[in-house]
């Protein structure tokens, strides 16, 4: 009897120490699942979402001093910066009126009783900062209790001098977290100027009566209403001087347009009832505000006497971008595959987009398309390139975007690049697979031509003959009439004979059964249309061909070559990979010997040595 109810007892107490264990288990599993969450949101929180949980006590005192005197002065900042929004916006405003348009112009523009209010600034450093840091804390097990903690950071940057303070409070606890980031972005320029950045937040009532007369003569007056503006604005003190204030010209910009939303609403009508009225005139407002006081655009107001013409906006150079191609693109149709197109800009403006064509039915399209843009601030300005599938009648879906510094380019130096595509490019943090885009790269500063050739400029590889015979004629053309002239552009051709080495490949993907493969190369000339290939060689994952191929090019700037590697069978052959190449690089390089991955293949690399032969011809275009 004993025996039996010791038994019961063992039972239940391990049942009871079964239990209690998967209920802890359980516990720790939520406990877990909820830091998770908890870092995952953090990881996706952006500066807007940090604003929201940093009241305006927590703002420093310089800041509410500021926004308190803006408030005060704010009437007759009114009256100065109407009169000077309305005649410097108004004729880039007439620039982009739409063409259903006969005149765009203001009735009336006053910016109203609220004044906007400086929240910032805020710097995305320090965010990135502290999300980086949060999910250390929570590691190392501080998620019970409060953890108070201040610190100071500075940051040098190599080339300039950018110092950041962040005066920063993190508190934690089981139940409520609270990130309080304040920080001053103050970027010394070489001793010469102060840049400060502060971010401005406006929800203003502002009276702004647009006078618009359509084509047929039917007068519409456009009320601008429900204006919400949230930007990072750029003040810069240059150059420093030794007398009062301590600078003698104050530079302004919008830096960033975070927010700009705005209503369209005829005054005593609807402006729906015109088709495509509304969605032009919203177009052409956001340009003029792109064009006119967006960065790089500045205005500069003379503090002391003096010329100040070397502040103004000027373009520094030129940028050449061959979109090349994209591949594992996202399928955003049902039936069948996306019919993708690149839009390629450095500045959203509607003349400077440069759109690709579409290629239909392709995840992997091959575009090899070129573009030129010009540069006008390579120290802040990025290139970036959307990629759209193209719905015909309906508006085209995004299927992803990308972006790249221009400082990250070297001057005169072909930068190749695959560039991952992301869904927002202010949110970087996108783990989805969207594909990429391969783009070719060329920095050309103005003033200097004599330390490197661009192949895409005019006189590139002409001879000294051909430049007089050029300078002579310039490209005119007389019909009879000396008063009628005619200007032809002159584009150059570059035409010569692409020797290419098929060197060897390494760490070829297995085919057959036995672990092996029979490699051979076939090198296709896309525009000419010419091939070859390489022998077979038998049994190996690692062949060496060494084996030269010449091309004669026609048109070197607009061609490329398309590298295969087969796979050799009794009956028929098995893809294993390919290397799409333009000729720009060796073009401007005369040869060069690389070792290029194979796109499409698990792995393997293929070596090969590119070199150009030139023969430049011209012809009118």
């Amino acid at each position: 009897m004993g025996f039996v109810f010791g038994v019961v007892v063992g039972v239940i107490v391990g049942l009871g120490i079964i239990v209690g264990f998967v209920r802890c288990e359980n516990a720790r599993a939520a406990q877990r699942s909820q830091l998770a969450t908890t870092i995952a949101a953090f990881a996706r929180m952006t500066v807007e979402d940090s604003r929201k949980i940093l009241p305006p006590q927590f703002y420093p005192s310089w800041l509410i001093w500021l926004n308190s005197h803006l408030t005060k002065i704010w009437p007759y900042v009114n009256e100065a910066a109407s009169e000077l929004i309305k005649t410097s916006v108004e004729p880039i405003l007439e620039q982009y009126r739409p063409v259903v348009l006969a005149s765009l112009k203001f009735s009336k523009l006053t910016l109203g009783t609220v004044a906007p209010q400086f929240t910032g600034p805020f710097d995305p450093i320090a965010l990135d900062f502290w999300q980086s840091v949060f999910p250390l804390v929570q590691l190392l097990g501080l998620t019970v209790g409060e953890l108070a903690c201040s610190a100071e950071w500075m940051e040098m940057c190599p080339t300039k001098r950018h110092a950041l303070k962040h005066f920063s409070s993190l508190e934690l606890n089981p139940n409520k977290f609270k990130l309080v980031v304040i920080c001053v972005s103050i970027i010394e320029d070489g001793g010469d100027g102060v840049t400060m950045e502060l971010e401005m937040q406006w929800d203003g009532n502002p009276s702004i009566i647009l006078d618009i007369k359509t084509l047929l003569g039917v007068a519409l007056p456009v009320q601008v209403k429900n204006i919400g503006f949230t930007g990072v604005f750029r003040l810069i003190f240059k150059p420093l001087v030794d007398e009062f204030p301590g600078f003698g010209a104050v530079s302004y910009s919008l830096r960033q347009k975070k927010k700009l939303d705005f209503t369209l609403k005829v005054i005593g009508g609807d402006i729906s009832a015109i088709p495509g009225l509304y969605d032009a005139i919203e177009g052409a407002i956001r340009d003029a505000i792109e064009d006119s006081i967006t960065w790089p655009v500045r205005k500069v107001v003379p503090i002391l006497p003096g010329d100040y013409s070397d502040l103004e906006l000027k373009p520094m150079g030129i940028l050449e971008v061959k979109l090349v191609q994209a591949k594992e693109l996202t399928n955003k149709d049902i039936i069948g595959k996306s019919d993708p197109y690149a839009v390629i800009y450095i500045r959203p403006l509607r003349d400077r987009m440069k759109k690709s064509k579409t290629i239909n039915n392709d995840l992997n399209p091959i575009w090899n398309e070129h573009f030129e843009f010009i540069v006008e601030d390579v120290s802040t300005q990025n290139v970036i390139v959307k990629v759209y599938d193209s719905e015909g009648l309906q508006s085209s879906e995004l299927i992803g975007c990308a972006q790249l510094r221009l400082s990250e380019l070297q001057p005169g130096k072909v930068k190749d690049v695959w560039l991952k595509l992301v869904k927002d490019l202010e949110i970087q943090r996108d783990n989805k697979n969207r594909g990429q885009v391969h783009l070719e790269l060329l920095y050309c500063p103005f003033g200097m031509e004599n330390t490197f050739t661009n192949p895409f400029a005019p006189n590139f590889s002409m001879t000294s003959l051909e430049k007089v015979l050029k300078n002579a004629t310039n490209g005119i053309e007389s019909n009879g009439n000396e008063n009628a002239v005619t200007q032809k552009k002159r584009e150059v051709i570059i035409r010569g004979v692409l020797s290419v080495t098929v060197i060897s490949a390494e760490d070829l993907p297995a085919t057959d059964f036995m672990g092996k493969s029979d490699p051979f190369v076939v090198l296709t000339l896309k525009k000419a249309e010419t091939k070859n290939k390489t022998r077979v060689v038998n049994d190996s994952l690692n062949p060496v061909w060494n084996q030269t191929f010449d091309f004669v090019v026609e048109d070197g700037l607009h061609d490329m070559l398309i590298v295969e590697v087969w796979d050799h069978d009794t009956f028929g052959k098995d893809y294993m990979g390919r290397c799409i190449l333009t000729l720009t690089r060796v073009i401007l390089e005369g040869e060069y010997k690389e070792r290029f991955k194979l796109d499409g293949a698990k792995s393997g690399y293929l070596n090969l040595h590119l070199k150009w032969m030139p023969q430049p011809i011209f012809r009118d275009a």
